[in-house]
């Protein structure tokens, strides 16, 4: 039998390290657990398909927190301009959101980028091999389970590429079962924990039933040190959102000390607290301060409900008092959503226990891309480019490593 390259599982991840590694004229075969390939990938695509973002380097990379340095090499392999291309490359486009953030151009759904890139994978040889699971290693190779029939095959490819993602939306089939099958060749993760998911609040049954489902636009949300700006959505369990989601490493490392962890909510962070007064300093003329802030400020519902579920009265006493709990209030958050029901999860494959190939240190051959590893980054676009990024090095990896033979 030919030698052939495993890429074990069906993520944007495994497929371009599939797609540039059957571009160097490997034989590749890959396997996805479940019935179809690029499930998480459809999914992402359900609230904005956003596939990678327009910031420029250095900052890029900063996104990835602590392991910016390695994604600034990452990077380089793959690249926001190379992931448009690459769309391009598939007789599809993209375009810059205000946000910055990168999508398809609107005529273009997720299910018809993937149908054009499986096409384009198909042209290249590239096999696809569906309900395919992975069960670990053998002596010389790979143990997968045909799902259809229950048999059991061992697999002997040349390299491999895992890229069976992380453990969010294991409906997808990233359901991180594989951290057992690695430790048994000695290779650590870090546990796993959501990222880019809503908080709890014990909001009290009277704010659950008058608020329900709430936008607050145009805030800015703190926790210790970090501050981000955009949209929030009030809900019944607490909040959600991309200033939420952008916080939660800040917010699980201070959920770690005690809880309730404090997030500081700005309404107002357009204006400076002197502007803020001037404008609370005006006579109310016997209006409720639902009235008031509503034609002072443009702050209607829920403001007001949300002032006297997190505040004591006497803070709305006085201008100033009411300016420090407009642009300061404290919202206190019990905990995390669980991890299922997270965008994405930090935790995954240790960084010790792989090379700057993305080589495992104890399986030579084999290479560990996308969500597996422990990295994390916010919603945006960072995280597809995380994935892409590091399928391309993982690629790169095996390429050096086969060419070494």
């Amino acid at each position: 039998m030919s030698l052939f390259v495993a890429v074990v599982g069906g993520g944007p991840a495994g497929l371009l390290a599939a797609q540039h590694l059957a571009e160097a004229g490997y034989r590749v075969r890959v396997y996805e657990a479940q019935a179809t390939v690029g499930r998480k990938f459809l999914v992402a695509g359900h609230g904005g398909f956003n596939l990678t973002n327009a910031e420029p380097q250095p900052g890029f990379a900063t996104r990835y927190g602590l392991h910016q340095g390695r994604f600034a090499r990452f990077l380089t392999d793959f690249s926001p301009d190379n992931l448009r291309q690459w769309v391009t490359s598939l007789g599809l486009d993209t375009f810059v959101g205000t946000s910055g953030r990168v999508f398809p151009t609107a005529d273009y759904k997720p299910a018809q980028l993937l149908r054009a890139w499986l096409t384009r994978l198909h042209e290249l040889g590239v096999e696809v091999h569906v309900r395919h699971r992975w069960l670990g290693f053998s002596a010389t190779g790979l143990r997968m389970r045909n799902e259809a029939t229950g048999q059991e095959t061992e697999l002997q490819p040349a390299a491999t590429v895992l890229a069976l993602g992380g453990a969010s939306w294991a409906k997808t089939g990233s359901d991180g079962q594989w951290v057992a099958a690695l430790a048994a060749v000695g290779v650590g993760s870090a546990p796993f924990a959501p990222s880019n998911c809503g908080a709890e609040v014990a909001w009290s049954t009277f704010f659950r039933e008058k608020i329900g489902r709430v936008p607050l636009k145009n805030i800015a949300l703190s926790c210790d040190e970090t501050t981000v700006r955009g949209e929030l959505m009030l809900t019944d369990y607490g909040l959600e959102g991309t200033p939420v989601y952008a916080l939660t490493p800040a917010l699980r490392t201070a959920l770690a000390v005690s809880a309730p962890a404090p997030l500081v909510l700005n309404l107002k962070p357009d204006l400076t607290p002197e502007q803020l007064v001037q404008k609370l300093r005006k006579p109310r003329g016997g209006k409720s301060l639902a009235v008031f802030l509503e034609q002072q400020l443009r702050l209607g519902r829920p403001v007001p409900t949300l002032l006297r579920e997190l505040a004591p009265a006497e803070a709305t006493a006085s201008a100033e008092a009411l300016t420090q709990l407009l642009q300061h209030l404290p919202i206190p958050v019990t905990g995390l959503r669980p991890l299922d029901e997270a965008i994405s999860t930090a935790g995954g494959v240790d960084w010790a226990a792989v090379d700057e190939h993305l080589m495992l240190r104890p399986r030579p051959g084999v290479f560990v891309a996308g969500e597996m590893l422990d990295w994390e980054a916010p919603t945006g676009g960072y995280l597809l480019q995380g994935c892409f990024s590091t399928g391309a090095a993982a690629a790169r990896g095996v390429r050096q490593w086969l060419e070494s033979w």
